[in-house]
């Protein structure tokens, strides 16, 4: 189970409840992945909803890489995500409201 207390969020993939969770490291490989100064083009992109799929492909990978997960994103290509794109797209978004939030201010 994902503790929202701790920056986790759950995902199930292929039938496989995943933890995901933005760690440092993720977080720098994001920053260097997004193409940008940093990642506040990206909570921008999120928060206006102008995000794109690649953009959460990068949060997914980068929260599930960051729960311990080994694979890479061409592993996700053909995988089934519970909630399809939508529940994809909402768990992105909680990684980085998680990650850049403190306990208690809205953003479990």
């Amino acid at each position: 189970m994902a503790n929202p207390w701790a920056g986790e969020v759950g995902l199930v993939i292929d039938g496989q409840r995943h933890v995901m969770k933005l760690t440092l490291g993720t977080l720098a490989e994001l920053e260097a992945g997004v193409q940008e100064e940093s990642l506040i083009e990206l909570v921008e992109r999120f928060e206006t909803g102008r995000f794109s799929s690649r953009d959460v492909l990068m949060l997914i990978v980068a929260g599930l890489r960051g729960g311990g997960w080994q694979g890479a994103a061409e592993d996700l290509t053909r995988a089934e995500i519970d909630g399809g794109p939508l529940a994809a797209a909402r768990a992105a978004a909680q990684l980085l409201a998680r990650a850049f939030s403190l306990p208690g201010d809205g953003a479990a």
